[in-house]
């Protein structure tokens, strides 16, 4: 009996040791990839150059659309920092919505535009999408909206 306890207790501490390695290391997925990306750094003075997104509006509503319309919105933002700014990537979260923006540099001060295209086919009652846009500044993420009411030209 003592030799089945003295190994029960060492089988204990040893998969304590296994758990406690085991959750101290981080794997480099499970890191802020903010932390990594943003342009500021913990010693930066406060003169360095920043980009800066500012969207006119982030919302549009289409209001009541007959199924199978497909119809667009330019949505218009401003660089207010001091740096050249990047859109670097722009995403839908359904396939109905398509978007065209500006790829090249856009210095401070400047405008740049997002289009998005709308397509109601398929698509039934009120419709609410979202718009993703990455961009070295700040805010690095902008979450632009949608809505439209769909219906069926039956019941229009």
């Amino acid at each position: 009996m003592v030799t089945f306890t003295f190994f029960k207790n060492q089988l204990q501490t040893l998969l304590l040791g296994v758990v406690l390695f085991v959750s101290c290391e981080q794997s480099p997925s499970e890191r802020n990839p903010a932390l990594i990306n943003n342009p500021k750094s913990a010693t930066e003075s406060s003169n360095n150059a920043l980009a800066e997104i500012s969207f006119n509006n982030t919302e549009h509503d289409f209001g009541k659309l007959i199924q199978g319309e497909k119809v667009v919105h330019i949505f218009k933002f401003t660089n207010k920092g001091n740096a050249d700014l990047i859109v670097s990537s722009v995403s839908a979260s359904c396939g109905c919505t398509a978007s065209k923006y500006t790829k090249e540099p856009i210095k401070p001060g400047a405008e740049g535009k997002l289009e998005v295209t709308f397509n109601s086919e398929g698509q039934r009652g009120i419709q609410n999408k979202t718009i993703t846009v990455i961009t070295n500044g700040k805010p690095q993420t902008t979450i632009l909206r949608l809505k439209a009411q769909v219906a069926t030209p039956e019941s229009f």
